[in-house]
């Protein structure tokens, strides 16, 4: 059963794949900003999964996150979760999100995902590719 208040957290050390200057997202080797909001992404929806109706998961509709710092290549980033909000419907939930390095706040904000029925969601996504 989603409840306000379940907590998700993932650590991961910054490699070269994750750089800016590798996936695209600027010059510069740092970590790089999609990285940082994929790792919101996996910890949000990871934190809420084993509460999930069986055959449903999470989509992510919204993300509002500032990415305040640099974090260079080797170093721990820690990502966090929390669950605040769940619409009256169970179907919209709202994340609260913090991103940290070894030196601090490197990212925070909110996120938002839509729980969906999996086999349905993904049928339908490939329904556009016949019209």
């Amino acid at each position: 059963m989603l409840t306000a208040g379940m907590k998700g957290h993932l650590e991961l050390v910054v490699t070269e794949e994750k750089l800016a200057s590798r996936v695209g997202s600027g010059l510069v080797k740092v970590f790089a900003t999609p990285m940082m909001i994929a790792a919101i992404e996996q910890t949000a929806a990871e934190s809420v999964q084993g509460a999930l109706e069986e055959g449903c998961t999470t989509v992510g509709t919204l993300i509002n996150v500032s990415h305040v710092a640099a974090t260079p290549e080797g170093m721990k980033v820690t990502v966090d979760t929390e669950l605040t909000g769940i619409s009256p419907n169970g179907r919209m939930l709202t994340f609260r999100v913090e991103a940290r390095d070894e030196a601090g706040l490197i990212g925070e904000g909110t996120h938002e995902r839509a729980v969906v029925k999996k086999q349905r969601f993904e049928e339908k996504a490939l329904s556009k590719k016949a019209k």
